[in-house]
């Protein structure tokens, strides 16, 4: 099994990004999905069942996959606002 993260901010979006993924159904700022499964094609089935992640937005983001094998920080965030 492993984690697949995929992360995605509007932050500094500006009209010329227009072709910028939008990976979730409601309006954000910033989303973050962590999924553990046993592949990728199946991490996004997953996320599709639920109804509320853009699939073909996040197929345009490689998630951060992260094995389940070794020790290791999983998660680290610092925000500065």
């Amino acid at each position: 099994m492993q984690l697949f993260i995929w992360r995605h901010s509007k932050r500094f979006s500006s009209w010329s990004m227009l072709d910028e993924p939008h990976i979730h159904k409601e309006n954000y700022l910033q989303a973050e999905v962590t999924v553990l499964a046993a592949s990728k094609a199946e991490a996004l089935q997953l996320l599709e069942q639920g109804g509320q992640w853009h699939i073909e937005d996040l197929l345009r983001i490689e998630p951060e996959v992260i094995s389940l094998e070794a020790p290791r920080i999983i998660s680290s965030h610092v925000d500065f606002q």
